[in-house]
């Protein structure tokens, strides 16, 4: 099987369990690192599947990758190779599609409950879940593109997650998360965290309480939902 391609934004937001899944299930994959230079591929018939990270930029920032990428998203799109994207790598997804992104009224940090949109995406995506505990650090959000279908909302950002032909999907939150990231982000954003909880905006304190717990009960939302998107990778 070709392997699948995770483009890196950053190097503090690498593919983490998204990657230990994909080790622990036999599926190979190669990292693009566009913080570290390279080239954004041209053909996504290279690949089985493409999965994109996060990252501390906006998706509508002028960074020379940005338009490449987009070109290869709706060429994999096309093509049916499977495209997953957390949070800016969702952002990036959805606007490659066409769909508005935009600063946020409303951040999200820290632990933020999720539910599903509908039956069938919580039959499908999450394995029952009709909701879970997601990990958020974001500004911006997307719009949904033309075609797509919302599977995660919650009150603060009505667009937690979508999916285009069955086979694609887009995360706002942060379902990759490993402690040893987590740890990273506290300590790199630390000026971006409140002193104090509210809601949608947690202290350190706050995010590293049952971090253990979080993290495995995460994990296991994580793997059933990379589970069934390797189901439809080009083989």
């Amino acid at each position: 099987m070709r392997p699948i391609a995770i483009f890196r934004f950053s190097p503090t937001e690498g593919p983490a369990y998204f990657a230990d899944w994909l080790d622990a299930h036999g599926f190979g994959w190669e990292l693009i690192a566009l913080d570290a230079g390279a080239a954004v591929p041209t053909d996504p018939r290279a690949f089985s599947g493409i999965g994109m990270m996060g990252g501390p930029m906006s998706a509508y920032d002028a960074l020379p990758w940005i338009a490449p990428l987009g070109a290869l998203l709706r060429a994999a799109v096309d093509a049916k190779i499977p495209v997953i994207g957390h949070c800016l790598g969702g952002q990036l997804f959805a606007q490659a599609l066409g769909a508005p992104v935009t600063r946020t009224a409303a951040p999200e940090i820290g632990w933020v409950d999720v539910t599903a949109s509908n039956d069938d995406a919580r039959r499908d995506w999450f394995a029952g879940r009709a909701a879970f505990n997601a990990f958020q650090w974001h500004y911006d959000v997307f719009a949904l593109p033309v075609g797509a279908a919302r599977v995660l909302t919650n009150v603060f950002n009505a667009n937690q997650a979508f999916i285009v032909d069955e086979r694609h999907i887009g995360f706002q939150c942060h379902i990759e998360m490993t402690l040893e990231m987590t740890e990273t982000w506290l300590e790199s954003g630390a000026k971006e965290l409140p002193a104090r909880s509210m809601p949608r905006l947690q202290s350190a304190a706050d995010i590293r309480r049952d971090l253990d717990s979080r993290i495995a009960a995460l994990n296991a939302l994580a793997g059933d939902v990379y589970a069934r998107w390797t189901t439809r990778l080009v083989r």
